[in-house]
């Protein structure tokens, strides 16, 4: 507590009414929320009645190994540090026979919800345009986002959101039939269950008898009620957040929802944390000059007394190739000045198309680099498999899962015989699984094509029946033998050894399941409780979360938040990639700014800025305009470097880090 400045510690020792914490950038906000846990704990709140929440699995797991730093294992007992979603998913699993659910509850992705909303669309007698799935999942989506059910969607509904409205229904409807939630449902459904169920609602609210929200522009209406709905009249919570730093529009996040609090908590405490242990003086006033052509109800000032620093650069560029090479060059050569690592510097940009030319230039100079966003573990093939082999035997009614594994390996069942048993499935209202065992499926189909789907039902059934009375993953290793994957793979898999690679993937995906069950409270969690965590994980982190290590980072400005470097170089500063075309032409600049905003307040120490005069766009070459931020920040602060001469001796030492950076590449 000694070392927090004191607004820190006032936003600490509030504990009797509602705060809000207006967190700028760098400035201690998961350090404020960590020794606010131990602070209740050790004022006499156990615990087991704190929750505090957050959007990722990696900053919740940050905030759990600073709480541990400061609480000993028996303070620190029945703590609840989770994102949003894992929350609702406790309630939702703990309140299933309230809700009408079965155990063995299925997450539905965004792939098995696009495949579900297909399949309604191929059955239903409507004239709804199967190319549409996807808007017509994403408009679901908002509208969840939004706390806007489906009776509700059905009447306030346009004329173009008319069919999705009518699909959104059928939704709902199929993914209870199923057994399933989406990752929407984690938030809607608690918050309808607290309305609908009082004494339930009271009940968590005795359970979380003080919450703390991290990252709260961020929350949709759909979160907000939630966590209304959890901290009661009295409002036992600290929210921390920053209205400037709200870059989530796309997805739902009001940052209106900061000043809707005042209105919903005339109590409300509100504490700003403005001084930045980050970056230095200059940038923080660069980013402070940017981000006052906003609007706010809130205004803030961060400052900083790690001096002044370094005028902020501005590069122009003839095209896109020119920026590439000459960002690569600036940092090789800033590299080998400073002695730093290539861990210190980062690429930033608007979309993900703009890393391509900077990645071949950063190869072709050796200059080791890291991407985020690459590839995840649960996107490979193999996982997918066989996680939907799981999801089946933990719920039989998983249609998506069903359809994914009935022919992997092959069983011989043709579309011809699926597309049959759906039409069947969906006449009778049941599952694709459920309709296999029907009588009545005979009618339908040729006998072998019965045989081969019961033989296929018999089997996951007596599977999941060992698997839940003996050793289950003793059992998941026999599957995977029954099925003959491993075969599978060697036959559809370009080499040897690509097809070791995926069933290394595969048993490493088991043993890390057996180690989720051993660290579970139980010792010995349920294959059921094992699989809605993973997919929980797999939906939240889409990512990777690989460290950099000593490579350049490539990202965009949406990843790089909460991020820091010491040397940043923000490209494409132009009208129409920042900010964007789409937002120029929706006249919603205010969150471009804010993105520039989160990309300036990234830099520790020096901070560089690239436009292109002329860029390719759709095979054709056109001409460029600065962005206007570039316009809306303090010249005197800002230095043009290709607009100047270089003198002889920087020449000559540029000269000098690229011979030593060949003389490296050829050893």
């Amino acid at each position: 507590m000694n070392k927090l400045n004191p607004e820190q510690q006032a936003a600490v020792k509030a504990i009797d009414r509602p705060l809000l914490v207006l967190a700028g950038a760098g400035s201690g906000k998961t350090r404020v929320i960590t020794e606010k846990i131990a602070y209740l704990v050790k004022q006499g709140t156990p615990a087991r009645h704190i929750a505090a929440v957050t959007f990722t699995n990696k900053a919740a797991r940050e905030m759990k190994n600073r709480v541990s730093r400061l609480l000993d294992d028996n303070q620190l007992r029945g703590l609840r540090v989770s994102t949003f979603h894992s929350l609702g998913l406790d309630i939702l699993r703990a309140e299933a026979k309230t809700l009408g659910y079965k155990p063995g509850l299925t997450l539905f992705d965004e792939q098995d919800k696009q495949t579900l909303l297909r399949n309604l669309i191929a059955h239903s007698s409507l004239s709804f345009d199967p190319d549409q799935y996807e808007r017509y999942a994403w408009q679901i989506g908002q509208w969840k986002n939004a706390f806007v059910t489906p009776e509700q969607a059905l009447s306030r509904a346009t004329q173009e959101q008319h069919h999705a409205a009518l699909l959104y229904a059928d939704y709902i409807q199929s993914l209870k039939a199923y057994n399933a939630a989406d990752f929407d449902d984690l938030i809607l459904i608690p918050v309808l269950l607290f309305q609908q169920h009082p004494a339930i609602r009271e009940k968590w609210q005795n359970k979380i008898r003080y919450l703390l929200v991290d990252e709260y522009q961020d929350t949709n209406s759909t979160q907000y009620e939630l966590v209304r709905q959890l901290a009661g009249n009295l409002g036992r919570f600290t929210v921390v957040g920053d209205d400037d730093q709200s870059i989530y529009a796309w997805r739902g996040a009001q940052p209106e929802n900061l000043a809707q609090l005042q209105k919903d908590y005339p109590r409300l405490q509100v504490i700003k944390l403005e001084q930045n242990y980050r970056s230095t003086g200059r940038i923080l006033k660069v980013a402070n000059r940017l981000i006052a052509n906003n609007p706010h109800v809130f205004e803030k000032r961060l400052w900083s007394q790690l001096g002044y620093g370094d005028p902020l650069r501005v590069l122009s560029h003839k095209d896109e190739i020119t920026e590439a090479q000459q960002v690569v060059s600036e940092i090789v050569h800033h590299r080998f000045k400073t002695g730093g690592s290539y861990g210190d510097y980062a690429i930033l940009y608007r979309g993900n198309h703009q890393s391509r030319l900077f990645e071949r230039c950063l190869r072709e100079n050796n200059v080791p680099y890291f991407i985020s966003g690459s590839t995840s573990f649960f996107a490979y093939t193999e996982i997918k498999d066989i996680l939907a082999y799981l999801r089946l035997l933990v719920n039989p009614d998983d249609d998506a899962a069903y359809l994914r594994i009935i022919n992997t390996p092959r069983r011989e069942i043709g579309p011809a015989t699926l597309e049959k048993l759906g039409a069947y499935a969906n006449e009778r209202h049941i599952s694709l699984f459920a309709a296999s065992g029907e009588f009545g499926l005979k009618q339908k189909l040729q006998d072998n094509a019965v045989h081969r789907l019961e033989r296929f039902r018999d089997w996951i059934v007596d599977t999941a029946d060992r698997a839940e009375r003996g050793d289950q993953f003793a059992v998941l290793e026999q599957m995977i033998d029954q099925i003959g994957y491993k075969q599978w793979l060697q036959e559809n898999t370009g080499s040897r050894d690509a097809a070791e690679r995926k069933l290394k993937n595969v048993y490493e995906l088991l043993d890390w399941l057996k180690r989720m069950a051993e660290k579970e409270e139980s010792g010995n969690a349920k294959l059921s409780d094992i699989v809605s965590k993973i997919m929980l994980m797999d939906m939240l982190e889409r990512n990777r979360e690989e460290e950099a290590g000593d490579q350049v980072s490539l990202m965009t400005l949406h990843a790089a938040k909460g991020l820091e470097f010491p040397h940043v170089f923000l490209i494409g500063m132009e009208e129409n990639l920042l900010p964007h075309q789409n937002s120029i032409d929706t006249d919603n600049i205010e969150e471009e700014r804010r993105l520039a905003y989160v990309g300036i307040t990234r830099a520790q120490r020096t901070l560089t800025f690239s436009y292109c005069t002329h860029r390719k766009r759709y095979g054709e070459v056109e001409e460029c305009e600065p962005s206007r931020f570039l316009s809306e920040l303090p010249p005197d602060d800002l230095e043009w470097a290709n607009k100047k001469q270089l003198d002889p001796e920087t020449v000559k030492e540029r000269g000098r880090a690229s011979l030593a950076h060949l003389k490296t590449m050829l050893s």
